[in-house]
């Protein structure tokens, strides 16, 4: 599925080059701001720091 968004995506950047500089323009303005690139990463991150089964505190 991922695999078929990204060829989706792809497809519209090559049949409408302008919206090229508008996708970089929008992912600048988005990892220019330290909140929200903290709060994608953690969101990314997350499902990887869950304990083991089994593991007591």
């Amino acid at each position: 599925m991922r695999c078929l968004l990204l060829g989706v995506l792809l497809g519209v950047l090559v049949v409408y080059p302008a919206l090229l500089s508008l996708v970089v323009g929008l992912a600048a303005a988005v990892a220019s701001k330290p909140v929200v690139v903290a709060f994608a990463l953690g969101l990314a991150v997350r499902p990887h720091l869950r304990r083991p089964k089994g593991w007591t505190s």
